[in-house]
């Protein structure tokens, strides 16, 4: 594989590097006067004004809606929270480029809590991919300079850690590289970098940290909360004397410094920026009224009370003995190690006084069928994903206790695992007719110990080679690991996967273990809340996917817990201080959710959240929050309990067979055709595309001494000081010849054409000097756009069908019958109980607003059948490779009763007037598209915009 494919652009992370570049706005980065020192350190930077940094930062936090509070003018901190799974190191990986492209600061620090950590963020700077990526946008690339534990040395004088030598050392701003030391929390505290060494640095520095103070350097901070202010670790950070620190994390717990950007838990589930969450609760009655709390820990010995409904009695044990003691349910669990505040059980549990377990929890039993479950929902996510066009492989993680249960071959939970997979594997083979996912089953079967790896902390002093290879490919080598010729695809850990660790394509997570403590349940999930890639390593974001998490019964209130602390974490304060359920309240849900006062107040009466007076019980504003999310909460069935909400829709057989001619008819695979007269016309559109667009191929400037940084409509560039005559830097990476085949394949214009195109624009910008793959990239969107603006209207376009082929489908099987059900995702996030239209394709609803859900309830007695269309099932090729998906298809029946009319409706949340230029043209690739479908059968088109009613759009259009 070559590697991840990183989306460029993606608003939450630049809106994120351009929060921190405005705060240099109007900044002087200025050399050291010592020249030899200057060669080697990062420039000076100097406000004009010495309230420009705060006031700068005053700006950003009112155009990002920050609280002002959040900001401190002495401190040189600056803070960008993301929230997990949404590419903080990417984003900040940009910011350093950035930072270099305009501020030529080159010398950079990056501090990690943990040596997990630190090798991922190592992975990242080094792969390939990521090399390459932004060597096409900044045309420099990273070095990096990883501080390491120091071993010992034979030789007789004491030198500088390598690392920290070179990186200092390292030629700076003028240089074609980026410099980047990179240190664990463990490590800056070590006696290495506070020691004073026999070799000086420049026969100047004996330190670690005087060297690393002497290039001026610009440190990150990862995972903040990890290193709290006034803590030793915090202290040795502000050692390094940075210009500025910045921290990128995903918790803070409020103690922020100057505030810049914050991308909070809701958005990025309300923005779909991360998966959704199913949980899953395995419910036993046994274990209801039965908990061990930690009562007290002096260092030898730790108290526990084991409250067994209501009866209580005391056990005191000491480091070693058996938690059965207490329980007999927990045995095997053993105290690992204690001290004054912390007991650690041998399952890598930390119990804090008070803190309270369910011996239950642990019971092999519940673990066996929690395992099932994941292990069937696994194969069910598997064949969907892996029998597509363009395939996702799906991983489940397990958090277990029993190490050896795993590691050993004849261990009981390996024993009932890889018995559970196999058979799944073989009853699938009965029945698989896909060749690809056949063959991948019949690969698993050869060697069901390869579907599997495990990664412990004691696995680091392990020498066997099979443990060496799982380890690798979960720790460093994603790419390997989603592999489609690699069958592993289950991964087993005790708990050690934590922040620092998440692989994209985690669709599930089973926790056969407790978390002891009153966890985050937003990390929990956190090492699975990314959006996943697809084979080629491409990020899917054109679906909704989940992440499905198990727990166990002593977590039963697991998603209300994350909802809440979702909206909590969000600065949705409000979400617990509303007494009263008031008339607005009824009135905005009426409004978004269409759902009536009368409806709502039974729904939350049964829910036992308000009293007679419309009061709201303990947890009662929590419950209508999460039943109807309002005032920027999270949306509803983003967090969902897989057990309380339906995941499949039913399709009524007899309804589909009226259906059936047009479904077949709107599936058929066709190719998108450019009715140009000649090559002359694609000479032309090119032509006049890049005459539009000359300001992307302007000259860039030689480096300046001394430089400022402005802004022009929230756009930073730099401003020379120093005036240097600018020249024009070339950036190429490619011959002519490799660099037309190139662009020709991309924009799919003939060679020739493109050619004759450049030579005819020679005097108004030359392209020898941009002959590189960021300039392919920039033509190949920028000629898509205007492609897409001026089609129909310059040129004409048609559809051709390509195959004879249809199913299956979306709503039908290889032979086109109809499916019993399909993924109530598919057509719609909301859910209710309302009663759908006879006519209607699906027995239940779900609907994506609110303009759907009033089609989907009313009976129109004109339509014979209509149906929601699902998500991605119907996709309209259009110009310049994007396409175009509608929302309802309809069949209808005249006066008469006879059918007289096919329609497809895409139904808007807006006014025909709001509609961009990209949606107008849309709209007409659709028209066009259902007007010259098929000749057998007749098709229209109509748009449904927020003031439309459906039966008003199907009675102007029979008979037409």
């Amino acid at each position: 594989m070559a590697g991840f494919n990183f989306e460029r652009d993606l608003p939450h992370q630049q809106q994120a590097v351009d929060s921190v570049l405005k705060v240099f706005n109007e900044v002087s980065a200025q050399p050291l006067e010592d020249t030899t020192q200057a060669n080697i350190s990062n420039p000076m930077l100097a406000f004009d004004d010495a309230a420009g940094f705060y006031l700068n930062i005053k700006k950003i936090q009112k155009d990002n809606a920050i609280n002002p509070e959040y900001g401190h003018r002495e401190s040189n901190v600056l803070d960008i929270s993301m929230e997990t799974g949404t590419g903080k190191t990417y984003t900040y990986t940009k910011m350093i480029f950035e930072l270099n492209k305009t501020l030529k600061l080159s010398k950079f620090i990056i501090v990690v809590p943990t040596l997990s950590i630190k090798a991922g963020t190592v992975n990242f700077l080094n792969a390939k991919a990521t090399k390459e990526h932004f060597r096409q946008d900044y045309q420099k690339e990273i070095k990096t300079y990883i501080v390491e534990s120091k071993k010992s040395s034979k030789r007789k004088k004491d030198v500088m850690p390598q690392a920290v030598r070179e990186f200092v050392e390292a030629r700076g701003s003028m240089n074609a590289n980026i410099h980047i030391l990179i240190i664990n929390g463990g490590m800056i505290n070590s006696d290495t970098m506070n020691k004073i060494f026999d070799v000086s640095l420049f026969d100047k520095y004996s330190s670690p940290f005087e060297a690393i103070q002497s290039i001026k350097p610009i440190t990150i901070v990862d995972e903040p909360h990890k290193f709290a202010k006034g803590k030793k670790t915090w202290g040795n950070i502000e050692k390094l004397k940075s210009q500025y620190i910045f921290r990128y994390g995903a918790t803070f717990n409020e103690n922020y410094e100057n505030l810049l950007y914050q991308l909070t838990a809701v958005e990025s589930f309300n923005k779909n920026l991360v998966k959704g969450v199913i949980a899953h609760i395995e419910k036993f009655s046994d274990g209801k009224n039965c908990f061990v709390t930690l009562k007290k820990t002096n260092g030898t010995e730790a108290e526990f009370e084991l409250n067994l409904a209501g009866k209580k009695t005391t056990h005191k044990l000491l480091k070693k003995d058996s938690l059965k003691a207490i329980h007999p349910e927990m045995t095997g669990l053993t105290i690992e190690n204690l001290n004054k505040t912390i007991v650690l059980l041998s399952n890598g549990l930390e119990l804090k006084k008070g803190n309270k377990i369910n011996p239950y929890s642990y019971a092999q039993s519940i673990q066996e069928k929690m395992m099932g479950e994941a292990i069937a929902k696994h194969f069910e996510i598997e064949k969907d994903l892996l029998t597509r066009n363009v395939k996702i492989k799906p991983l489940t993680l397990f958090f277990i206790d029993d190490i050896e249960g795993f590691r050993s071959k004849e261990g009981q939970l390996r024993t009932y695992f890889e018995k559970t997979v196999k058979a799944h594997i073989k009853k699938l083979l009965i029945t698989e007719t896909n060749a690809f996912y056949k063959a991948y089953l019949q690969k698993s079967l050869t060697d069901i110990s390869n579907v599997s790896g495990g990664y412990f902390s004691k696995d680091n002093t392990d020498k066997d080679e099979k443990i060496q290879k799982e380890i690798n490919e979960i720790l460093h080598d994603k790419e390997t690991l989603l592999s489609l010729d690699n069958p592993r695809r289950f991964i087993f850990s005790k708990w050690t996967l934590r922040e620092g660790w998440d692989n994209p394509n985690v669709f599930q997570i089973c926790k056969l273990r407790s978390s002891g403590s009153v966890t985050s349940k937003l990390q929990e999930v956190g090492r699975g809340l990314r959006l996943p890639v697809n084979e080629y390593m491409a990020r899917v974001k054109d679906e909704d996917f989940d992440l499905h998490y198990y727990v166990d019964f002593t977590e039963s209130d697991f998603v209300d817990n994350l909802v809440s602390e979702i909206n909590k974490k969000s600065h949705n304060d409000w979400i617990e201080e509303a007494p009263k359920l008031t008339q607005a309240m009824i009135n905005d849900i009426s409004s978004t959710y269409g759902v009536d006062e009368n409806t709502l107040l039974e729904e939350l009466d049964a829910l036992g959240a308000i009293e007679r007076s419309n009061n709201f019980k303990d947890g009662g504003y929590r419950k209508l929050q999460n039943l109807y999310p309002i005032n920027n909460a999270l949306n509803k069935g983003k967090v969902r309990t897989a057990n309380t909400i339906k995941s499949k829709t039913t399709i009524r057989q007899a309804k589909y067979q009226e259906l059936k001619a047009l479904w077949e008819a709107i599936n058929q695979k066709v190719v998108l055709e450019y009715k140009i007269d000649n090559e002359q016309g694609f000479f032309d559109l090119l032509k006049h595309y890049f005459k539009d667009n000359l300001n992307e191929f302007k000259s860039q400037g030689i480096l300046s001494t001394t430089q400022k940084i402005q802004f022009n409509n929230s756009v930073a560039y730099h401003q020379d000081l120093d005036i240097v005559k600018n020249k024009l830097l070339p950036i190429t990476t490619m011959s002519y010849k490799v660099f037309l085949t190139k662009l020709a394949t991309t924009i799919n214009v003939n060679i020739n054409t493109i050619h004759q195109v450049l030579i005819a624009l020679k005097n108004e910008f030359n392209i020898n000097d941009y002959m590189n793959e960021q300039t392919v990239r920039i033509i190949e969107k920028g000629f898509n756009k205007y492609l897409l603006d001026n089609a129909i209207d310059k040129f004409h376009i048609g559809y051709k069908k390509i195959s004879n082929t249809i199913h299956p489908t979306k709503l039908t099987d290889g032979k086109g019958n109809a499916l019993e059900e399909i993924n109530a995702i598919d057509v719609g996030v909301f859910d209710g109980n309302d009663r759908v239209a006879d006519n209607y394709l699906f027995e239940e609803l779900f609907y994506d607003s609110n303009l759907e859900k009033e089609n989907i309830l009313q009976n129109v007695q004109e339509i014979i059948v209509f149906t929601k269309i699902p998500k991605n099932s119907i996709r309209i090729p259009v110009v310049g490779g994007f396409s175009y998906s509608p929302d309802f298809a309809y069949v209808v029946k005249d006066s008469q009763g006879n059918q007289s009319l096919n329609l497809i409706v895409e139904t808007k949340g807006k006014e025909k007037r709001g509609l961009s230029t990209d949606e107008n043209q849309r709209i007409k690739h659709a028209e066009q598209f259902f007007n010259n479908i098929d000749n057998s059968i007749s098709v229209k088109f109509a748009t449904q915009f927020s003031s439309d009613k459906i039966i008003g759009i199907i009675k102007n259009n029979i008979n037409q």
